[in-house]
């Protein structure tokens, strides 16, 4: 069934581009993104890649001690977890022991498009709510929202320097082989003035569908309160080039090789991110993903966790540092918090 999948999706972009032209990349990631996770649960060591929630408890906790700080030193508002692409609910089931250490027990809302998953999460947080997008999400009440490895998924555009300027990246065909060209139209204005200027060839990414799901929930906070933590693969300040990529069986494949059969993804764009939501008014903050966890107290909570298990020290030692370290997960990913305009601000960001 997989290589009928991956069969029927790629005809069905030969024909498109065929009958209609080329195929812009946002268009190609969507559509093969969406075939993807509707189809499977992608995660551990059968599927396709692994997060870090998977890689060990201590991921979660630090999240549900971070949501659990903000809440108490906010007053302890009535307020709902919040969890857009919540994998196998993983996440959630540690963030959500941890919060109860500490007296906070919220309802459970996930946002998550795939029935496949959702049946998982099911198993794993029963009574949770489940939202197709975050339109349908409480209006009355604080939100404490988390997205890890949610923001890099979605669609990006390619912007390209052409000798005549700056046009869209699209997707054509070249025999039965898929391949980027560059789109006819002028794209000049979609480049900010500041980066214009760049040799032909270089490549700007962009993605609209993570600015519109800042915008969205920057203003949610601002009128309901609560907070929102994004973790993910990305930089914190503005670049160049391409980073769209494919990953299937836990190995980087060809990003033309097996549409709808494989995990599509590109490094998040943490600053622009990041000017979208303090433009709505709201707080943000930022670091790597090391720097956070180990201010949130992940070397003391591995320390403990050790002790309790000294079968399992070396495994709680390599997680610890495959999460923090630096040629691990800890500086490659990054963590960006969003919280109210002269409220409280959340922990671990110095």
């Amino acid at each position: 069934m997989s290589g009928a999948n991956h069969t029927d999706l790629a005809s069905t972009f030969r024909r498109l581009i065929e009958r209609h032209g080329p195929m812009p990349v946002s268009r190609y990631m969507g559509e093969s993104n969406a075939r993807y996770y509707a189809s499977r649960d992608p995660l551990g060591a059968g599927g396709d890649f692994t997060t870090a929630p998977e890689i060990s408890q201590m991921f979660g906790e630090m999240v549900g001690l971070w949501l659990a700080d903000l809440w108490s030193r906010s007053g302890r508002p009535d307020a709902a977890y919040v969890e857009l692409g919540p994998g196998r609910g993983t996440l959630a089931s540690d963030a959500l022991r941890a919060m109860t250490s500490q007296g906070l027990r919220p309802p459970v809302h996930l946002v998550e498009g795939s029935s496949a998953l959702r049946e998982v999460q099911s198993g794993a947080l029963s009574g949770a709510q489940f939202h197709d997008t975050i339109d349908s999400l409480p209006e009355d009440h604080p939100l404490y929202i988390v997205a890890n490895e949610f923001l890099d998924a979605l669609p990006i555009r390619q912007l390209v320097m052409t000798e005549k300027g700056w046009r869209e990246r699209m997707i054509a065909l070249d025999g039965e082989q898929f391949v980027f060209t560059a789109g006819p139209n002028p794209m000049d204005e979609a480049v900010p003035a500041e980066r214009r200027a760049q040799p032909v060839g270089t490549v700007i990414e962009t993605c609209p569908a993570a600015a519109a799901t800042i915008e969205a929930i920057a203003r949610r906070i601002d009128v309901q309160g609560g907070s929102a933590l994004f973790i993910d693969y990305g930089y914190l300040q503005p670049q160049n080039g391409e980073t769209l990529q494919a990953v299937r069986t836990h190995q980087k494949v060809g990003v033309f090789d097996a549409p709808g059969e494989m995990d599509l993804t590109a490094l998040v764009d943490f600053a622009t991110l990041a000017d979208i939501a303090a433009k709505e008014g709201l707080a943000v903050e930022t670091a790597t993903q090391g720097a956070w966890l180990e201010a949130m107290g992940m070397g003391l909570r591995a320390q403990a966790l050790s002790q309790r298990s000294p079968e399992r020290a070396q495994e709680i030692a390599a997680a610890h540092a495959r999460l923090t370290g630096t040629d691990g997960m800890g500086e490659l990913f990054k963590v960006m918090a969003i919280t109210p305009r002269g409220g409280v601000r959340g922990a671990g960001f110095g």
